[in-house]
């Protein structure tokens, strides 16, 4: 990198294009319907998972406990949802107040590790979901909450990241930081899956799997994370230098 100070490589605030200001908020709009839609079913038990020969998976306990505050439980305990609310809130920030994306102190930083984390866990999210999850039997509001989940929010973000950026947010100290939260959701659902019997994936389903076999899929995932988050922040360079080209 040329300099040290993020506020030296990203377009001001004020001198963002108003279609990105447009993108931006479309993009946060639609994250915040996905989220609201999922809880709602989440809440009213329209989602719940049963399945007799699948114990082990959220929203099949053999306790037959079923009150709200365990399905808020079991909504939270998907990475799908921390991706989808990270973007819904970090992309609403960055619309309503751009520039703490640019501040040279911790805030700053902690929010620029936050913008990689939008695009780099719901991409996953996307990526993970339809290549290994999806089975195509839903229907009615279900479907709907998958598809805003899986597909419509992974990729309007990714595209709204790439039109609307903003451009330099992202550094190595920038990965390193976007990777916290990824690894205190997997803390969080493989702690939580151990004191309750129930998991929320069946890659990360212990009781099934067994440690070593989950641990060997989350390590692959991260590194998977850690060459993607590479990637964007190349691609990221990429565009900054493209634009400033074209600005000649």
């Amino acid at each position: 990198m040329t300099t040290l100070d993020p506020a030296a490589r990203v377009t001001p605030a004020g001198a963002r294009p108003r279609y990105a200001t447009v993108l931006l908020t479309a993009n946060a709009a639609i994250a915040w319907a996905g989220v609201a839609i999922s809880l709602t079913l989440a809440l009213t038990g329209n989602n719940k998972h049963l399945d007799a020969a699948d114990p082990t998976q959220i929203g099949n306990l053999a306790s037959g406990v079923d009150t709200p505050l365990e399905r808020f439980f079991d909504w939270l305990s998907y990475f799908t949802i921390w991706s989808n609310v990270l973007v819904a809130v970090v992309v609403t920030v960055l619309v309503a107040r751009p520039a703490l994306f640019v501040r040279t102190d911790r805030v700053g930083a902690i929010w620029r590790a936050l913008r990689l984390d939008t695009v780099l866990m719901i991409i996953v999210t996307g990526l993970v979901y339809n290549l290994l999850l999806a089975t195509g039997t839903l229907t009615g509001w279900p479907l709907v909450s998958t598809t805003f989940l899986h597909v419509v929010t992974p990729i309007l973000t990714t595209v709204v990241w790439l039109v609307a950026g903003p451009r330099g947010l992202f550094g190595v100290r920038t990965i390193a930081g976007a990777l916290v939260v990824p690894v205190v959701y997997l803390v969080w659902a493989l702690a939580r899956g151990a004191v309750i019997g129930a998991y929320p994936y069946p890659f990360l389903d212990v009781a099934v799997k067994g440690y070593p076999s989950v641990v060997a899929f989350v390590a692959g995932l991260l590194v998977f994370a850690v060459l993607l988050a590479l990637l964007l922040w190349a691609v990221d360079v990429g565009l900054r230098r493209l634009t400033r080209h074209g600005r000649h």
